[in-house]
């Protein structure tokens, strides 16, 4: 992250771990994100990006990217394990947010943040503002790009995607900018409680390849 708020939210966000951690069950924190209207374009990208019916399977030109993956997905469910018990389920979640992370290039600790503060990885999290499943998505969401099926966000891989999506969308409009991309996701742009806590929760997914 780059610009006028990185070293303010880097030290907000060092303080913020204590607390995070201690919160590691805390209910689904989603805010309630503003619906703005979407240029006909960007709708349309949106919609195309959600659509793509690309299978969340990590593909590999050399084969140490793919040992690098595996050293990373084995620590990674190594942590996980006490959020997401069962074994294939949390085998797929890493596969699926590494996938969509990478497919929307998001770094996927950062999504492993995200997903950390908003539902604790509790797939059929609601908050009271009506955001759905690991990443906390506004129904309004499944209208505007979606097929309108609200049902499909507690799916693990259309959850991930949206989530995905939606924060690579916030990062455009704010040129690149994190800590207002993140408070757009939350629906509190301009403060910095949440972009904290996101980026205190990334900074314990950075696991060496």
């Amino acid at each position: 992250m780059t610009g006028p708020h990185a070293a303010g939210l880097t030290r907000r966000a060092l303080l913020a771990a204590p607390a995070l951690l201690a919160g590691w069950s805390s209910p689904a924190r989603a805010g309630r994100q503003a619906e703005e209207p979407l240029a006909d374009s960007v709708r349309t990208a949106l919609s195309a990006a959600i659509a793509n019916p690309a299978p969340p399977s990590p593909q590999f030109s050399r084969i140490e990217d793919r040992l690098a993956y595996l050293r990373w997905k084995g620590q990674a469910a190594d942590r996980l394990k006490r959020r997401i018990a069962e074994f294939q389920t949390r085998s797929d979640f890493l596969d699926t947010l590494w996938y969509e992370s990478k497919r929307a290039a998001l770094e996927p600790a950062l999504m492993l943040g995200l997903v950390q503060v908003e539902s604790g990885f509790r797939k059929y999290a609601v908050s009271v503002a009506g955001a759905r499943g690991y990443t906390q998505v506004m129904p309004f969401w499944a209208r505007l790009i979606g097929d309108g099926d609200v049902a499909k966000l507690f799916h693990m891989q259309v959850n991930l995607r949206f989530g995905c999506v939606i924060l690579r969308h916030y990062l455009e409009r704010e040129q690149g900018d994190l800590f207002f991309a993140l408070g757009r996701y939350n629906g509190s742009r301009g403060r910095a409680e949440y972009p904290d806590m996101v980026m205190a929760a990334r900074r314990q997914w950075l696991l060496p390849a």
